[in-house]
């Protein structure tokens, strides 16, 4: 059951059918934290609907499985995802601003709640919009409500929110375009860290996408990495977003996944 939820949350990837890589810039000359900020904001999102279809490849201690995603994204209100394995589906999830469900056919299990119960099982605050820019390549947090310190790493601005002894916050941009290459969360006092990385991009007529994606996710002694590829997306299509739980599915609670 973890297995398949932690595909559901963490890839709402992004996709593309040939990779037509965007060329990126290494930072080289100190800039503002401020300067970066709205450099970052010029990379515009301009859909209304985006469909996406990727390959994933999900790890943790126990084992490894490869699967396909459709991920059904209208802005600012739902997404929509669906886990296949061999074409078959064997799990969806119907993601808003209020809530998270989730059901899988192996098992025949499902979940309803909201933010609050997912972001104290993956150790990190979530809501809606974080999800969403996850998946578009965008920071989760919103940058103009921190405070930043700026460095410069393998290449890229680094911003730092003042950490502190409970959470730590990364963000690393590289210099061309400002598109976000890594973001990091650290709680050292619960020993969690999460870190998800865009390797590549590719630039859209809407948008700029990334066009690979990769989660590593760590609690005290356990870890999950997902390592996304993406196949093929469309934009501003009508699309559909069906969800239906089966019958005789049990209803279960967030600390029994």
């Amino acid at each position: 059951m973890k297995k398949y939820l932690s595909i559901l949350v963490l890839i709402l990837l992004a996709s593309c059918k040939s990779k037509a890589v965007l060329l990126e810039g290494n930072a080289s000359n100190t800039v503002s934290a401020d300067k970066i900020i709205t450099s970052y904001d010029n990379n515009k999102i301009d859909f209304s609907t985006l469909y996406i279809k990727a390959n994933a490849k999900y790890e943790d201690d126990k084992q490894s499985q490869n699967v396909q995603a459709e991920i059904k994204i209208k802005k600012n209100e739902r997404i929509l995802v669906s886990i296949r394995i061999l074409g078959f589906t064997v799990a969806k999830a119907l993601i808003t601003p209020d809530s998270v469900k989730y059901y899988e056919k192996i098992g025949n299990k499902f979940f309803e709640g909201d933010y609050a119960t997912l972001s104290q099982w993956l150790g990190t605050d979530l809501d809606f919009q974080k999800v969403q820019n996850m998946f578009l390549g965008k920071t989760l947090d919103d940058l103009h409500k921190g405070k930043y310190a700026v460095s410069i790493l393998e290449k890229l601005y680094k911003l730092q929110s003042n950490p502190d002894a409970k959470i730590d916050k990364s963000f690393f941009f590289e210099s061309d375009n400002f598109l976000v290459k890594k973001q990091e969360i650290n709680q050292p006092l619960l020993d969690r860290t999460l870190q998800i990385a865009y390797p590549e991009y590719k630039k859209y007529d809407a948008m700029i996408l990334p066009i690979s994606l990769a989660i590593d996710a760590r609690q005290k002694e356990s870890k999950t990495n997902i390592n996304i590829e993406y196949k093929n997306v469309s934009f501003n299509e009508d699309l559909s977003f069906p969800y239906n739980v089966p019958e005789g599915y049990e209803r279960i609670s967030i600390d029994k996944i």
